[in-house]
């Protein structure tokens, strides 16, 4: 992902211009991302419209390899070219691919897909690209590059997020309730100035760029906090990474109450409580080129 836009919605990939200045942390935020997310995830590649099974798939912005294993393990027998612009987010892809014992079966391209020129990805069978299309400066462009890409009769899976993730109550914290919402408000503000293409229509673009677009769903995530104590991380990670783009335009009161939730030692600590939950939506187009 570029975050170099202050987009802290994790889930795909760095591909921009700016992304050696990306903020810290964004791997260990991609890492915590998949391993909550993972079954819903896996729902997501068990829905699409697929056949004959694909022997070759291209995730494009694949981040640190949510998507690529998941799709590993969905189709046992088939080959994952994983391309993005970090070499650190490939690196920790490739080192878990051997401690899973499928390099063999993955392919690292690092490349900027804001590049005129894409490197050759083959002919593959299907496309997957989650929460990295919204990122790019000219996604109408990425889009007919994916479909000239594809095998005929080949699928373009694109999936997006609907916003950041939300974690607490509206009544926390108890001094400041409604703390998280405003927080969003703000990150969502910086955000709607940095990159025009977030909420776009994506099947209108995929149909516009040549696609039969065969499906959407989109998939409501509620997570009970009480079910993994990754969750409790994966909130202190992405609420750290949104109040350092965004504590210019907090009151001093909000950021005080902020500073305390992400204070891993004090008693207010996000991690001390018992009522996170992960709220969010993802919606996937299934596109097919004819």
């Amino acid at each position: 992902m570029n975050h170099a836009h202050t987009d802290t919605s994790h889930h795909g990939a760095s591909h921009g211009h700016h992304h050696e200045h990306a903020m810290d942390g964004q791997a260990e935020i991609l890492d915590l991302d998949a391993e909550v997310l993972a079954e819903h995830t896996a729902s997501i590649t068990a829905w699409l419209p697929l056949q004959p099974v694909p022997q070759h798939i291209v995730d494009l912005g694949c981040g640190t390899g949510a998507g690529t294993f998941a799709l590993l393990d969905r189709f046992p027998d088939a080959h994952v070219t994983a391309v993005d612009a970090s070499a650190e987010h490939l690196q920790r892809l490739r080192t878990k691919a051997c401690t899973r014992g499928v390099q063999e079966r993955v392919r690292t391209v690092q490349a900027d897909l804001d590049d005129d020129a894409w490197p050759d990805l083959g002919s593959p069978d299907l496309v997957w690209a989650s929460a990295s299309m919204h990122h790019m400066a000219h996604p109408d462009r990425a889009l007919r590059t994916v479909h000239d890409t594809l095998a005929p009769g080949g699928l373009f899976a694109v999936v997006e997020l609907a916003g950041h993730p939300r974690f607490l109550p509206e009544s926390a914290p108890e001094d400041r309730p409604g703390l998280e919402e405003r927080v969003h408000a703000a990150a969502d503000r910086r955000q709607a100035e940095h990159m025009p293409h977030r909420g776009a229509d994506w099947g209108q673009m995929l149909t516009a760029a040549g696609f039969t677009v065969e499906g959407e769903r989109t998939m409501a995530v509620n997570l009970e906090g009480s079910r993994s104590e990754a969750i409790g991380r994966y909130a202190t990670g992405v609420l750290q990474r949104i109040r350092s783009v965004i504590a210019d335009r907090l009151s001093s009161e909000d950021l005080t109450a902020l500073y305390q939730l992400l204070d891993t030692s004090s008693p207010h600590s996000i991690l001390r409580r018992d009522d996170l939950t992960v709220r969010t939506e993802r919606t996937v187009w299934a596109a097919r080129r004819i």
